[in-house]
């Protein structure tokens, strides 16, 4: 399932950055030609933040995000996974509450309406993060029980 949820992030993240590209050459292309295409501006806006949101829920996956891993270079064996698990706990916290607050914000702001295309409503927009909290959440979840089973297995 973790790499069924990271595939189709990583989908859906490639279909909103070539949404954003090609809404911006279409910006391009209007301007030099005159043509006012006031729409491209927010939906290069919006494309853009679920491809970020997306790719930024895959980075977790692929232990590629931004971290200070200084202390768990120096580290090895069992203090190393221990290490891991807790900076992998304090993560679920975090991707909880994105989770949680992000349905709230979904809610609140669902049937606010794009200023340029007003049969688009905001909630979809914020519902981006609701998603990546939840799979971030699995994705640390699944590397916590991958620990656990390391230090079993004599922290190896």
């Amino acid at each position: 399932m973790v790499k069924f949820m990271e595939r189709a992030e990583l989908f859906l993240g490639v279909v909103f950055l070539s949404t954003f590209f090609i809404t911006i050459l279409i910006q391009i292309f209007a301007r030099y030609l005159g043509i006012a295409a006031i729409w491209t501006e927010e939906v290069a806006n919006y494309s853009f933040i679920w491809s970020v949101f997306m790719g930024a829920s895959v980075m977790i996956k692929r232990k590629s995000h931004f971290r200070f891993s200084l202390l768990l270079e120096k580290l090895e064996g069992k203090a190393r996974i221990y290490l891991n698990i807790i900076i992998n706990i304090i993560l679920l916290l975090f991707n909880i509450s994105v989770f949680y607050y992000g349905i709230i914000a979904t809610k609140s702001f669902w049937n606010y309406r794009w200023v340029a295309l007003p049969d688009f409503k905001m909630g979809y927009v914020f519902l981006c993060l609701p998603i990546m909290g939840i799979t971030m959440a699995f994705y640390v979840l699944a590397d916590i029980i991958k620990n656990v089973q390391a230090i079993r297995k004599g922290g190896q």
